[in-house]
């Protein structure tokens, strides 16, 4: 297969409702898309990633020029033939963090025009050790007002899922309002998990010690800024509640698996695909962790298009040891996607394969086009 330009958009989705975390509230998301045209026009793949400064330091403007610097590297695939040709340039662009989710992009475009041309999923590419046909994604309840929240986890409960992430913020009194708002739809009927962004202290985490005990959380992500010492403390003290931490902006390189590895204070890690670099990168890591006996979930940026969507259902899919899956809210979220078909779940959340070769959607041309911003494509034709 021989490419013959890559096409960079900046694409803004908005939302169908404010949502909000600890650290932004928004209506909408500036993300990448990436498009391969190969052999003359007949084949083309798409890939996203989905920059954001608190996770990777990545703006939008950086990841459109590291794609653009990627494609000049002497291994890039533009005869591409082999997938071996992807996780070589993969492996050579990986250093850190800072260009995780422009790999991503590129690297699941490349996965998606490969797997268009010979006609096969972008799982087959993968080891089916950890391979499943099905999997059940849990519900995300945003950060906001008693009342607000009672009216998510009804529409939550109404899909029957029961596994739930409940954003956190620095607030004690409004945490406690938006918990037992949860607690008021489901009972004890829950399996829940308090996302805090890494917006807490160590006196504002022990302030939440009571609280935490008091609902039966299970897993609380990361509470404090990935740099705060004061998180082996608490660590000890979730341990004694028997409560999980998970890692989340903690961990996004394989240099940061060795760290929570050795430092033990989290005891799980919140694998996200443009937050960790793709699937060559992600799924490295996993096997790291596996072999570490450190737990994960798999899960999503906030304002992911059915293009990461997909790619998420691809990478859960092929982890059927993971402990929660969190994605494939498009259709929930999104007021516009850039894909024909929004990417979702079933009743309980179930999900499995999706149709299709590559990552199994398709794209809407006319939404990719209003979407984007024209003075900002960026056009590489082939050397």
């Amino acid at each position: 297969m021989g490419i013959d330009k890559i096409v960079v958009h900046q694409i803004s989705l908005p939302f169908s409702f404010d949502f909000s975390h600890s650290l932004r509230t928004r209506s909408s998301v500036n993300n990448v898309v990436v498009e391969v045209i190969a052999d003359r026009g007949e084949v083309a793949g798409y890939g996203e990633g989905a920059p954001r400064t608190y996770v990777t330091g990545e703006t939008q403007k950086d990841a459109v020029k590291s794609i653009v610097g990627f494609t000049g590297e002497d291994l890039f695939p533009w005869g591409l033939t082999d997938v071996q040709q992807i996780w070589s340039l993969v492996d050579r662009l990986t250093k850190g963090k800072e260009a995780n989710s422009a790999i991503c992009a590129l690297e699941t475009s490349l996965l998606d025009a490969l797997g268009k041309k010979e006609k096969k999923s972008i799982t087959d590419y993968f080891p089916g050790d950890f391979s499943a046909n099905t999997i059940y994604y849990g519900g995300a309840i945003p950060l906001a007002d008693k009342q607000r929240v009672l009216e998510i986890c009804h529409f939550i409960k109404e899909r029957k899922i029961k596994k739930l992430k409940l954003k956190f913020g620095s607030d004690l009194e409004k945490n406690r309002e938006a918990i037992d708002a949860v607690k008021q739809v489901y009972g004890d009927d829950y399996d829940l998990k308090v996302d805090v962004n890494g917006v807490w202290d160590y006196a504002m985490a022990m302030a939440h010690v009571r609280l935490i005990s008091e609902y039966k959380v299970k897993v609380v992500e990361q509470p404090m800024k990935p740099d705060d010492s004061d998180i082996s403390h608490f660590a000890e003290v979730m341990q004694d509640c028997g409560v999980i931490l998970m890692a989340d902006e903690s961990a996004c390189s394989f240099a940061d698996m060795e760290k929570v590895v050795n430092e033990g204070y989290y005891g799980m890690v919140n694998m996200r695909l443009s937050k960790c670099g793709g699937f060559r990168n992600s799924l490295k890591m996993i096997n790291y962790l596996r072999q570490q006996g450190i737990s994960f979930q798999i899960g999503c940026q906030l304002g992911e298009s059915g293009l990461l969507s997909a790619a998420g259902r691809v990478l859960g899919l092929l982890c059927s040891d993971a402990l929660y899956y969190d994605g494939s809210y498009d259709e929930f979220l999104l007021q516009e996607n850039v894909t024909r078909e929004h990417v979702s779940f079933g009743p309980g959340g179930e999900a499995g394969p999706l149709e299709g070769d590559g990552l199994g959607v398709q794209i809407s041309h006319r939404s990719l086009e209003r979407l984007s911003d024209p003075s900002t494509r960026v056009t590489i034709m082939k050397p």
